[in-house]
């Protein structure tokens, strides 16, 4: 498959100015590559003075000990075991790659407010913090991958990058001045600043998972006028829905901080330990063809070869013909050619 260089140009006059874009520091690294797991420290503000994050800790426990309550007849549905990928498409990769990584993070992409805050929402419906802070530890992660002070480098620990970094307070992600660097374009905008403060956020995760649960009482309440039936659904579409979704798209997600810098192949090369993993490139749709997305960050496609599906892109593409995505940022060949490992 062709790369394609060029960037769609489209005016709107009569939508929202969008933000700036993001500095190219945020898109770069200027370390050579780390040797593997590891190889460095954590970053230097995760101490003995670094609290545990209960807040994150308690529920991802919590939901991971709801997982033996799938195997039994009351709670097993294979429809719910449908609804994975499905929500996986819906929260995870539209929400998740599309709207807090490709969008707000790279700015790969443009698109009316009413859509981008769609996107962002649909984000928050995976529980995986807030928006701007969602991007500015990605934004960290691009300058610094995978060495001082990357937040969630496998080189620091396999189990630190896939889940360990979240449990434990890392000082400098909350300070003023790493918001103030990483995430200014965010902060000024006052839906994202409204969500950040007091966690908001978590509401609409909230609100969302009681949407679906009642969807799944209405619905059997339909199917069979029976209370008890009502409820069984609305219990299996809770668990399936919110509950076992949630744990998937965490782990999914979590996999191209961990597994996508640790197994795979390298079409580029890049200042990083960054790999394409067919697995997580799959179950993410597109999100993990991680070395691609590394070699040219502002990109919003990240499968380059033809056998890399990257369907978020094709989403935006589908997006882009119908006239709600513009300006979408395709791949550089000329950087990618000087980068390029593939004969």
């Amino acid at each position: 498959m062709t790369l394609q260089v060029e960037t769609t140009t489209k005016s709107n006059p009569n939508l929202q100015d969008q933000p700036s874009a993001v500095p190219d520091e945020f898109h770069t690294q200027h370390e050579k590559a780390t040797s593997g797991p590891g190889s460095i420290p954590r970053p230097k503000a995760v101490d003995k003075r670094s609290r545990i994050l209960w807040e994150n800790l308690v529920p991802f426990v919590v939901f991971h000990a709801l997982i033996p309550l799938a195997f039994f007849p009351y709670v097993f549905s294979w429809w719910g075991v449908a609804f994975l990928p499905i929500g996986n498409y819906l929260f995870c990769s539209l929400g998740i790659g599309a709207g807090y990584h490709r969008l707000l993070t790279h700015r790969g992409f443009q698109c009316p407010k009413w859509f981008e805050y769609t996107l962002a929402t649909l984000g928050m419906c995976s529980l995986q913090d807030s928006p701007i802070r969602w991007a500015l530890v990605h934004r960290i992660h691009h300058q610094h991958s995978d060495h001082q002070p990357d937040p969630h480098t496998p080189m620091a620990g396999v189990f630190w990058s896939h889940v360990g970094w979240m449990f434990v307070e890392n000082r400098e992600l909350d300070s003023a001045v790493m918001y103030d660097r990483y995430a200014r374009d965010l902060l000024k905008d006052p839906y994202y600043f409204w969500m950040q403060r007091g966690g908001r956020w978590v509401l609409v995760y909230l609100a969302h998972a009681l949407i679906i649960t009642a969807i799944g009482f209405v619905f059997g309440w339909l199917q069979s006028n029976d209370l008890s039936t009502a409820t069984r659904f609305g219990v299996q579409w809770f668990m399936w829905g919110v509950i076992y979704r949630t744990i998937f798209t965490w782990h999914v997600t979590a996999a191209i901080n961990s597994a996508a810098h640790l197994w795979g192949y390298r079409n580029y090369e890049t200042r990083e330990n960054s790999r394409n993993n067919w697995l997580f490139g799959i179950l993410t749709n597109g999100e993990g063809w991680h070395n691609n997305h590394h070699a040219d960050p502002r990109s919003a496609r990240h499968g380059h070869r033809w056998w890399e599906l990257d369907l978020t892109y094709v989403t935006l593409c589908l997006c882009e013909r119908i006239g709600i995505v513009w300006n979408v940022a395709r791949p550089n060949r000329t950087q990618l050619e000087r980068k390029s490992l593939v004969g």
